[in-house]
């Protein structure tokens, strides 16, 4: 391999790589070459492995404790018990497996073939091999619409340009040279190399060789994805540690019974066994299959907006991003140039595509703007007769704004054929061309505004022409459109009776005035930054573009104001991350309130989404080239697109937008936000139940009543009344200003304090309840402890199906709000209810929980100590103004 080939010449290039630039490598050499170096291939990781994501959905805190519980019940031989928890265990796991199978499945659809063949020249041969068989010191021959193999350095050049923003971000093709560069050059302007996986738009050209495979650029930043550590996703974070909290809470509860029981005289075997009814009722067997439902729901309500989930605990990252670095071309942008500003005889305009019908008609009978539509139309290369108008996309812009004002570029070229062209080079940096015009000729040029006016001598004004004297007022409006980061483009014409020649086709040029071109901001763009704006989520422009460029989109979008007074530093460029990085506070905050990261490398993108994770913030990257990769992987949520992203870019993002759209995104982070408040919601819900379970059983044990719940009783109330409501709060739609409220604190637990002071309110409510029932049918009703048992069961079915309208906010009214108007939960209610009385039918069922008969009487006492719960809750929940977030 070569270092820095850019910066020696093509000979010394050609010497160092033992290459021939007439014949290229023999055959022999070349597969020695091979042998030696390896194929020019990266390494890529295929589709997720069955079992690598059944491992995953296993390897979960919850489902840890599920497996402890299922094994004591086994030792302590409750068979059907450990049967039921594995039962949980298995419907947990599969949905979860079976989502991410079909994302995976999604995936493999997406994923297109690269260029598999390319031409090198090959014992004076051109021969087409495949891209893998490259090896340094070939001679690649590429052409317009080829996708190049290797990293190369140019040797010759015939109008050749490439579009590199798939690794460098810059929107603008990269015309090509052979000239000799600076060592310390930035990779955006290496004009004299080709990377692996650009795109040659124009021209041809014959480059050698000299990186192949992971040595390319375009392999040294998959390399970087590859050991950029992937961030655990805040569901998991939080998940785990509230699985902490829920076995240090099991072991406590746990030990205080056998303790207890133990000075009590009782015998240790049946303590044990009812510290494992405790760790039962501890546990919330119901989380993992609800949390993975709700996640799964979101999910498919995503994949029919276009939106693709890689993996559940996306859905819910999502919600929790306060910041969005997204890449320009293509995603804030149309990634298609077009003719933006107009500069001719005393006209100044602006975002032209935005101008009236009138006034557009009205600049049409302009003398001059007639004279720079005919040179863009005829002094232009593109096939305006094919639908794709493959080519230079200046050129394109051109063609498109003509048919925009209205002008027939198929009729002007029928009605001025051409007789003579002088095709662009990099040493001209202009092109001119002459067509018959009835009797005469007219000639048309269009080119770098210094190549083209240095062939001007007169100035094209509404009034006829003049000496062109004020040259250095017209290369300060060049500068100004440049400043604003807009490509310029100049133009001339002349007429002559005779027919031209090439030798005097460039003398005595009229100028007629300049465009700029811009790659426009999208139209859907602008509501969606305000929608971000009022969610307190911040979007980031990190591009490897034009500064300028970058500022001029920002502001058209929102991102900056217009009115900035311009006291603070609008554009960041990526040189400045690692001085700021490193330096004072002052300067690490002016980084956080940055809005614009313009002339960004892959690194650099890694450093900036490291550096906002090093401050506590979730952060999201959009992104589609080879050069987001890293930066892509490293983020809290990856989201690439799925018809412009390169498959790398969608091989290491969590998220893929089908349909290539920005603002799909706000409509993920509002169903991730949804998803984020139904988790917490039935977290409390099923935390507060089974709390009451813990406090019914443990407090009976200790005041040696008889005992109101049972081990499989508890297991039925966790796997049918707990586990149904729960479903149905997850399932809600949210709140309607979901999208109106900051993101949550990334340091936050899944579970704040007032969402515990909730749970042991709601909990002590419904285990009141059922101990009330228990002393009152022991000591008042004197009833049997088989009654007893039954009558608190049904006291806790009850209780805990109305817990679930303590879930809205104390601020919201009891009778409409987001919980009374969501059918689940009517019909997860509905369904426990007809569950459990279908337990006490089935003879089988039935016996195995104990249930048996109860009186009219007995049942008007459930009820009445079960609704008793909820208005207890209520009215502490009023007094104490508790409200669950």
């Amino acid at each position: 391999m070569v270092q820095n080939p850019f910066a020696v010449s093509v000979e010394d290039v050609i010497t160092h790589l033992m290459g021939d630039r007439v014949r290229g490598l023999e055959e022999e050499e070349a597969l020695g070459r091979l042998s030696a170096h390896g194929p020019n291939q990266i390494p890529e990781s295929g589709p997720k492995k069955r079992w690598r994501i059944l491992a995953d959905h296993l390897a979960d805190p919850i489902i840890y404790i599920l497996v402890v519980a299922a094994v004591l019940a086994f030792l302590f031989n409750d068979f059907l018990e450990g049967m039921a928890i594995l039962i949980v265990i298995l419907i947990s796991v599969a949905i979860g497996f079976f989502m991410e199978l079909q994302t995976v499945r999604s995936l493999e659809e997406l994923r297109k073939m690269g260029q598999a063949m390319t031409y090198v020249l090959r014992s004076g041969q051109k021969v087409h091999i495949k891209a893998s068989e490259v090896v340094p010191g070939d001679l690649l021959l590429v052409e317009r619409g080829d996708v190049v193999a290797a990293d190369a350095r140019l040797i010759e050049v015939e109008n050749l340009s490439v579009k590199e923003s798939a690794l460098t971000g810059e929107s603008a093709q990269v015309s090509k040279t052979t000239n000799i560069l600076h060592a310390d050059i930035p990779l955006t302007d290496r004009s004299n190399m080709l990377f692996r996986g650009t795109t040659v738009t124009t021209g041809s050209g014959k480059a050698i060789v000299t990186a192949t495979g992971r040595h390319t650029q375009l392999g040294h930043i998959q390399q970087m994805g590859v050991d950029a550590l992937k961030e655990r996703t805040p569901l998991e974070k939080k998940l785990k540690e509230l699985s902490k909290w829920l076995i240090w809470l099991t072991l406590f509860f746990a030990l205080i019974i056998i303790i207890m029981g133990y000075i009590r005289g009782e015998e240790l075997l049946l303590m044990i066994e009812t510290a494992v009814a405790l760790a039962v009722a501890a546990i919330p067997e119901g989380l993992p299959i609800v949390a993975t439902i709700a996640l799964a729901q979101g999910m498919m309500r995503l994949s029919k907006k276009q939106v693709i989930i890689k993996k559940l605990e996306a859905v819910q990252t999502l919600g929790a991003t306060d910041i969005i670095c997204t890449d320009k071309t293509g995603t804030l942008t149309e990634d298609q140039m077009k003719v933006h500003s107009l500069e001719f005889g005393e006209q100044s305009l602006a975002d032209i595509y935005h101008r009236k019908n009138d006034f557009l008609t009205s600049i049409k009978q302009h003398p001059v703007f007639h004279k720079m539509m005919m040179t863009a139309i005829l002094c232009n290369n593109i096939d305006v007769e094919s639908i794709e108008k493959q080519g230079d996309s200046i050129e394109r812009a051109l063609i498109d704004f003509a048919t925009h004002m209205g002008y027939d570029p198929i009729t002007v070229r029928e009605k001025n054929p051409e007789k003579l062209e002088l095709p662009f080079s990099e040493e001209r940096k202009l092109m001119a061309t002459a067509h018959r015009h009835q009797d005469h000729f007219h000639v048309y040029a269009k080119g770098a505004f210094e190549n083209l006016t240095a062939h001007c001598d007169r100035i094209m004004c509404a009034d006829g022409t003049k000496p062109f004297v004020n040259r250095q007022i017209w290369g300060k409006k060049v500068d100004i459109l440049a400043e604003q980061g807009l490509r310029t483009l100049a133009f001339a014409y002349k007429e002559v009776k005779q027919e031209p020649v090439k030798q005097t086709l460039l003398e005595q040029l009229v100028f007629l005035g300049i465009m700029g071109f811009l790659d426009p901001a999208r139209e859907d763009v602008k509501a969606t930054i305000d929608t971000y704006k009022r969610a307190g989520i911040k979007v980031v422009m990190v591009t490897g573009d034009h500064p300028g460029t970058s500022e001029k989109i920002a502001r058209d979008i929102g991102l900056l104001e217009r009115e900035d007074d311009g006291t603070r530093q609008a554009v960041y460029r990526g040189k400045d991350l690692v001085t700021y990085m490193n330096a004072s506070e002052v300067h690490n905050e002016q980084l956080r309130n940055a809005s614009i990261f313009a002339r960004v490398t892959p690194e650099q993108k890694l450093d900036l989404v490291r550096f906002y994770q090093k401050n506590n913030h979730i952060v999201g990257m959009i992104g589609d080239g080879i050069n987001d990769v890293p930066a892509l992987k490293k983020a809290d949520i990856g989201i690439a697109m799925g018809v412009r992203g390169t498959e790398a870019a969608r091989e290491v993002a969590d998220v893929i937008l089908k349909n290539d759209r920005f603002t799909a995104i706000e409509l993920a982070i509002r169903q991730g936000r949804v998803v984020f408040q139904n988790i917490r919601q039935f977290v409390v819900y099923l935390l507060s139940c089974n709390l009451a379970e813990i406090l019914s059983v443990g407090t009976a044990a200790l005041l040696n009543l008889p005992s109101p719940l049972l081990p499989l009783q508890i297991l039925f109330l966790n796997l049918v009344t707990d586990v149904f409501p729960a479903l149905a709060l997850g399932l809600g739609k949210g709140e309607e200003d979901v999208m109106e409220q900051p993101p949550k604190n990334p340091k936050d637990p899944i579970i704040t304090s007032s969402d515990w002071v909730a749970i042991l309110v709601y909990g002590l409510c419904i285990g009141i309840a059922v101990l009330g029932v228990v002393v009152y049918a022991d000591s008042v009703l004197n009833l049997p402890s088989k009654t007893i048992n039954n009558m608190a069961f049904y006291t806790l079915v009850l209780a805990q199906l109305v817990n679930v309208f303590n879930m809205p906010k104390r601020s919201e009214s009891f009778f409409k709000n987001e919980v009374t108007a969501n059918h689940w939960i009517w019909g997860a209610i509905l369904l426990s209810l007809a569950i459990t009385f279908g337990a006490y039918l089935v003879p089988v069922v039935a016996t195995y929980l104990s249930l048996g008969p109860l009186s009219l009487a007995q049942m008007g006492t459930v009820i009445m100590f079960a609704s008793g719960s909820l208005v207890l809750a209520q009215l502490v929940k009023r007094l104490i103004r508790l409200r669950v977030s």
